[in-house]
């Protein structure tokens, strides 16, 4: 007959055993920071697009408006000014007021832009952003 140890009882504070599992380790405080940062982004977010609406927001009609005006700008630049003119610029509408941002070669091209942008039905106004390139 073989005489074995008894198991040693293993306490709370015992050092680790060959075989034991490692204790769970709490997350950097870096990653809890980042994460409690996300969360409140994601809040905040979601709160914003549970607002009512105000006068800043357009409603769908508005927005589709306003492509609209968009595309027929651009075709205007296009169609008056040429395509590398209306390459060159970008337009950007918002309740009927055109904004014209871009870089184009001379006075000419960028004022041409900006009369055929003045002749498309629905503009407002425009506002000329267009810079020349040097």
């Amino acid at each position: 007959m073989r005489v074995t140890e008894p198991e040693k009882q293993k306490w709370p504070f015992d050092p680790l055993q060959p075989g034991d599992q490692e204790p769970l380790q709490a997350p950097p405080r870096r990653k809890l920071l980042a994460a409690a940062f996300a969360g409140a982004v994601l809040v905040a977010g979601l709160g914003a697009c549970a607002s009512p609406e105000s006068e800043n927001q357009r409603s769908a009609g508005e927005f589709t408006d306003d492509a609209a005006v968009t595309a027929k700008v651009k075709t205007a630049i296009a169609t008056d000014a040429g395509a590398r003119t209306a390459a060159a610029v970008n337009v950007e509408t918002y309740r009927g007021v055109v904004q014209l941002t871009g870089f184009v070669d001379s006075e000419d091209q960028a004022s041409r832009a900006v009369s055929a942008a003045k002749k498309v039905q629905g503009v407002r106004s425009v506002r000329n952003d267009i810079r020349l390139k040097r």
